[in-house]
């Protein structure tokens, strides 16, 4: 991605915007939103049961009477009957879509700030390309190509209107911060990676799930703009206004905390890391790499804890803010949003099923799995047993707590996805490393019965 290239470029632009104001979006909002937005329930969208013309690939559109172009990645095993969740990912300045849509360098680890990777087939991603490979967002063009793209998916793929996110580094996170300011019934969070106000803030009144991950002695977007950004997502969203604790310099770690009172299901995460200006930093290390930083399983598990279908998905997190540094590769996983397990997993009558997706690169691999409570009661509680092949060491989870992080693993739910309803799945997963064997485990468990793998 050639980050350190880019950040003279970066510091010029965020300089002339701070000094100037000349980037900063205007008090009326000329865009209307689309028009299947819903702020209550999720909705079909009306290309829900359509035989979509879309394909995968740079597309081009026609907005603010200019020709914008944007890239598209459908799931390969697109159901035009299911509703899929849909991230834009905007690049950073003198970034490109191809480059978030490639990932550059680092290659498909890194696709869309590596969540496609992560994502198993369940999502549909956006790239979009800025003007003069930025996020100006002049005269709210910026926003009014967002709502264009949206609306034209919208109408010809099934998207749950729910699970709508936005996500960027530097210029890209600054649009992503204008994008929660102006969007909030139609993004339901945002992750901001390195951002300032650079993309205007129109309206910035309402509650939106938010994230902020910042490193402590950037040189380009100092951390002080980040918090700023944040600071108006803690107000908007109720949470108890706090300082957070941040490594210090020479720790080579990152702190992540989550802000306790926080209105029901509108949390505000703030991740700090000891390093520069970048979106991938690894732990224990003064290099960054998209293959082994611990930012895309953390954005993925803020994502994804958020159920379908209602403004409220989970309970706000623990009542006082959670710090939790992490070394690399982690001991343990860094907990999700809401990290205690139900006390005492009960009911089911044990029948189970499991599926395991492996994607996996040189010393790293993701694993998806899905469970299904194939049984005639509901599971309240569980907790899923596996062996890990020998050789990999889980660095990072998502959507349950995974201990120990080698041999015999178990997973255990997560205080928003221990009920599992008859003929119900919840997806949970994790990043690992391997010395060779990226095999997926033989045998699954839940609360002590086997399942079935399929």
């Amino acid at each position: 991605m050639r980050q350190r290239s880019i950040f003279t470029a970066v510091a010029a632009a965020a300089l002339l915007v701070l000094a100037s104001g000349r980037m900063a979006l205007s008090d009326s909002l000329g865009a209307a939103t689309p028009s299947s937005a819903s702020a209550a329930v999720a909705a079909a969208t009306s290309g829900c049961g359509k035989t979509p013309t879309l394909r995968s690939g740079s597309q081009t559109i026609t907005t603010s009477g200019k020709s914008r172009s944007w890239i598209l990645r459908i799931p390969d095993n697109y159901d035009n009957n299911h509703p899929y969740r849909l991230i834009f990912a905007y690049h950073w300045l003198n970034g490109t879509a191809q480059i978030v849509d490639s990932g550059g360098s680092d290659g498909s680890v890194w696709a869309y700030y590596g969540l496609k990777q992560l994502s198993n087939n369940s999502t549909i991603f956006i790239a979009p390309q800025g003007i003069n490979n930025g996020w100006a967002n002049s005269n709210n063009e910026d926003l009014t190509f967002t709502d264009d793209v949206l609306r034209l998916v919208e109408n010809d793929l099934c998207v749950d209107t729910t699970q709508r996110f936005a996500m960027g580094w530097s210029y890209g996170g600054s649009m992503s911060f204008a994008v929660a300011c102006a969007r909030p019934t139609v993004f339901r969070a945002v992750a901001v990676y390195s951002g300032a106000q650079l993309s205007g803030c129109n309206g910035g009144t309402q509650p939106v799930a938010y994230m902020g991950i910042h490193g402590t002695h950037d040189s380009v977007l100092n951390i002080s703009l980040g918090r700023q950004l944040r600071d108006r997502f803690v107000s908007n969203n109720g949470c108890t206004p706090t300082n957070p604790r941040e490594p210090s310099q020479g720790s080579l770690t990152h702190i992540i905390t989550n802000y306790s009172g926080c209105r029901a299901g509108y949390p505000v995460v703030w991740a700090a890391f000891d390093g520069d200006h970048t979106p991938s930093p690894n732990d224990g290390s003064t290099s960054t790499s998209g293959a082994r930083t611990w930012t895309s399983a953390e954005v993925w598990k803020f994502f994804t804890q958020f159920q379908s279908g209602t403004t409220s998905p989970s309970p706000s997190p623990s009542a006082s803010p959670s710090s939790s540094p992490s070394a690399s590769p982690s001991a343990s996983p860094s907990a999700s949003p809401s990290a205690s397990p139900s006390a005492s997993p009960s009911g089911g009558s044990g029948a189970c099923r499991v599926s395991a997706t492996v994607n996996a690169w040189n010393e790293g691999l993701t694993e998806q799995i899905a469970i299904t409570n194939t049984g005639s009661s509901t599971v309240n509680g569980w907790s899923l047993t596996f062996t890990l092949p020998s050789g990999q060491t889980i660095t990072n989870g998502w959507n349950a707590t995974y201990s120990p992080s080698s041999g015999q693993v178990t997973a255990r739910n997560m205080s928003y996805n221990g009920t599992i309803a008859p003929g119900s799945t919840t997806e949970i997963g994790f990043q690992a490393t391997h010395t060779g064997n990226a095999g997926k485990p033989t045998a699954f468990a839940l609360n002590g019965n086997p399942c079935t793998i399929v």
